[in-house]
């Protein structure tokens, strides 16, 4: 995959965080310290007024996200085993325009209870998503009054185009209410002027058509070249290395504007003076282009802006995932071909590579294979064709989808008893899948290389999950216990218990030390006195005894 390692030297410039994904648990934070010896004493109580209300949620949201080889990687694990168990990865996911916004009353650490972030660019390697910085930040405590900004163009690289990024992040939380600020705890938006993805299929054999194992008899149709390789999918995609500004040669390009925005905050419980939580995330976005510069160009135009809103009131049944969902309108010149919606969600658009029956019918083809019975030929221009059967060998699909809406919602006990409720959805979907026509056609070396899925771009990812404890949020803070004036603290006992002899070294440390200052004074005050020697008595002599 040259194409695809090359990715994370230009994305190493840029801050990276995970892709939007649906999780069970609360959000993740600083664990909270704990003593190294268990018999040493607590950790102190917060001072001043504490806030009552308990309150989490997040959301977030995702402007685009290009995936190669989309569950080809296994999962690796700490555990013995346990990787084989979870779903594989993409062996490569880059996210663009990423926004997030987080609140959590139970994070240990101050700075964690309110979190607001935009990223230019995320990147991850077979599940491993290095950090480097590049986005904006904002956390709260302290709290902020004014949001944080700040704007980034990405440098030229071979699988992405992304012009102007412009991100905003504001964090709230106040010191003694908690999450009752009277405004969103976090907000943050993330805007791109412009995106195009995937100029090649770096996931495809480079084979030209001319060495496909084509059925025998086969020929293909008047005028078509069959030079172009695979990774340009025989001429549809640019398949320069390079990416252009404006789109041209790309698999998908947004011309235009294109934006989201994430919310976290409390919202009226009603019947009650207490709170819920409500997570909200929001895309805006205009025209899509496929294919451009090709005379099979299809233009995507987003009719109805997708917004998520999750809100749990602390119980199942007054809990509510709202979503609205997109609609759009594929055209090819102003014509309607198709509509997605949620009655109608999925669209497949196959392509093939013209056969010889077909210069037939509509005269020579230009060297581009047929995309959803558009054929582009020399003479006539594009022509539809409704039936394709034995004119067309089908090569593989692209595969259009909305929506995608998944709810998950459990009680909870830990940290507090309460009602969690997370929902995820996309805007777009776009999917390049082999088909088992291509897998015949391909050299059987190639094709047993072949994983389910080449390439899978997504538009407008989007997360968003609430938690409340039972009853809602309370907005207010604890009063703190003071001391009578000129009185003993209540509940203070009179006299402390004796427990050590300890209590005294000090007290006896400094008495001998008196005592013996006192003793050098008293040595040092009295006179030295001679002593007398007693007087000796000489004997008399004794008389001689004649």
């Amino acid at each position: 995959m040259p194409r695809a390692l090359a990715l994370p030297v230009t994305a190493a410039l840029f801050a990276l965080s995970a892709t939007p994904a649906m999780a069970d648990t609360t959000i993740p934070t600083t664990p909270p310290l704990q003593p190294v010896d268990p018999g040493q004493a607590p950790v102190s109580a917060p001072d001043g007024p504490q806030p009552l209300g308990h309150a989490v949620g997040d959301a977030a949201a995702s402007l685009g996200v290009l995936r190669l080889l989309p569950n080809s990687v296994p999962t690796s694990s700490i555990m013995p085993g346990y990787g084989r168990q979870l779903p594989k990865q993409a062996a490569l996911e880059a996210g663009m325009g990423l926004s997030s916004a987080q609140a959590n009353s139970e994070a240990s650490l101050a700075y964690e209870r309110s979190i607001a972030q935009s990223s230019p660019l995320g990147l991850a390697i077979a599940g491993d998503a290095p950090q480097t910085p590049g986005g904006v930040v904002q956390t709260a405590l302290p709290d902020n009054e004014k949001a944080v900004t700040g704007g980034l163009t990405a440098p030229q690289n071979p699988l992405l185009n992304v012009g102007l990024l412009n991100g905003s992040a504001h964090a709230r939380w106040s010191p003694t209410l908690g999450p009752c600020v009277g405004a969103p705890m976090a907000d943050a938006s993330t805007s791109v002027a412009s995106i195009s993805l995937l100029n090649a299929l770096s996931s495809v054999p480079n084979l030209p058509l001319t060495g496909l194992n084509l059925p025998q008899g086969t020929q293909l149709a008047k005028g078509f070249d069959p030079s172009q390789g695979l990774q340009a999918l025989g001429g549809l995609l640019g398949g320069t290395g390079q990416t252009s500004a404006d789109g041209t040669g790309a698999l998908l390009n947004v011309p235009n504007l294109l934006s989201s925005r994430s919310v976290v905050q409390l919202v009226d419980l009603p019947n009650s003076k207490n709170k819920a939580v409500q997570s909200v995330s929001t895309l805006q976005a205009a025209d899509i282009q496929l294919l451009k510069g090709t005379p099979l160009e299809l233009t995507l135009k987003v009719a109805s802006q997708p917004t998520l809103k999750v809100t749990s009131t602390g119980d199942k049944a007054t809990s509510t995932v709202e979503y609205t969902a997109p609609v759009i309108t594929i055209e090819r010149q102003g014509k309607v071909l198709y509509t997605l919606d949620a009655a109608h969600p999925t669209k497949d658009i196959p392509i093939g590579l013209p056969l010889a029956g077909l210069s037939d019918k509509v005269g020579d083809v230009s060297s581009l294979p047929v995309v959803g019975g558009l054929v582009s030929t020399l003479g006539k221009g594009l022509q539809q064709l409704n039936d394709t059967a034995g004119l067309v060998l089908d090569l593989g699909v692209l595969r259009l989808s909305i929506a995608e809406l998944n709810q998950n919602g459990q009680q909870l006990t830990t940290p507090f008893a309460g009602y969690q409720l997370g929902a995820s959805a996309r805007l777009l979907d776009l999917q390049v899948l082999p088909t088992t026509a291509l897998k015949n056609v391909l050299p059987k070396s190639a094709a047993d290389a072949l994983p389910s899925s080449l390439a899978q771009i997504s538009l407008g990812e989007q997360i968003a999950r609430a938690y409340t404890p039972t009853g809602g949020v309370v907005c207010g803070s604890t009063t703190p216990t003071t001391a009578p004036v000129g009185n003993a603290a209540p509940g203070a006992p009179a006299k402390l218990a004796y427990t050590s002899g300890a209590y005294s070294a000090v007290p006896l440390f400094w008495s001998g030390t008196a005592m013996l200052l006192l003793g050098v004074v008293l040595v040092a005050a009295v006179p030295n006195r001679r002593r007398r020697q007693p007087a000796v008595v000489k004997p008399s002599p004794r008389p001689r005894a004649d």
